[in-house]
């Protein structure tokens, strides 16, 4: 999806590792939200306290859900889901990752 109709946009920006990992957070009208996000360069580790769904829409990461072995190679266009009270590591080879991680009820 490339633009979402009806919605706020907080202005605030969520930023994580010194400036390496940056998100706007998009309230819908149904109470919905996601956010939209930049990941540089780097490995990362996210926690998670509800199950999300992170959405890869340009560049390419490298994935590893908590409590697997897998590793996940992800292109733009692909995605991957996070168990609620789970974990990821997302490693950036080079350029920019950009994201939309979706909320999604337990």
């Amino acid at each position: 999806m490339s633009s979402f109709p009806n919605v706020t946009v907080d202005a605030k920006a969520n930023i994580y590792f010194d400036g390496k990992v940056v998100s706007h957070t998009v309230r819908f009208q149904d109470g919905s939200k996601k956010t939209l996000g930049l990941i540089y360069p780097g490995k990362f580790h996210f926690g998670t306290a509800a199950p999300e769904r992170m959405e890869i829409i340009a560049g390419s990461c490298v994935v590893v859900l908590d409590g697997s072995a897998d590793t996940l190679v992800l292109e733009a266009g692909s995605f991957f889901d996070v168990a609620g009270n789970s974990g990821f590591t997302i490693t950036v080879a080079d350029d920019i990752c950009e994201y939309i991680c979706s909320f999604l009820s337990a």
